[in-house]
């Protein structure tokens, strides 16, 4: 079996974790692992592949998948492409240039605390789910 790809996720950002709860119910083969930005494995994860965690609130979601890390809109089209039918359908949209994919992602990331809200700390993970916890 191939190794799990690696989700890094703003663990304080409700439309995130919806984003974590969705990818979780949508992958029976359980391919996806979990860590927050804000967690110390996720540190060490961004550093292990040449990313400063970020300072501030961290904007983009991070997906390391066969060593390689990717973010904004191409880590969510690949993490898409991964889940059951009809959601690997939307990794189609990877043929678009990046450039135009990333000013969607990054409006809805400048606003998404603003639309879904907030938490003050990482929620904690149903039991399920623990196992694929990283931190």
């Amino acid at each position: 079996m191939a190794s799990p790809a690696i989700v890094l996720f703003d663990g304080v950002c409700n439309l995130c974790h919806g984003a974590v709860q969705f990818i979780i119910d949508r992958d029976p083969k359980g391919r996806f692992h979990f860590a927050s930005l804000q967690s110390e494995r996720g540190h060490a994860l961004l550093r292990e592949h040449g990313v400063a965690p970020a300072t501030g609130d961290p904007d983009t979601i991070y997906l390391i998948e066969d060593g390689r890390l990717f973010d904004r809109s191409t880590a969510a089209l690949r993490i898409a492409r991964q889940l059951s039918f009809p959601w690997w359908l939307g990794a189609a949209g990877l043929v678009l240039p990046r450039v135009l994919r990333d000013v969607a992602y990054r409006f809805v990331a400048r606003n998404r605390y603003r639309w879904f809200g907030r938490t003050n700390e990482c929620r904690v993970p149903t039991p399920e789910l623990r196992a694929r916890m990283l931190g």
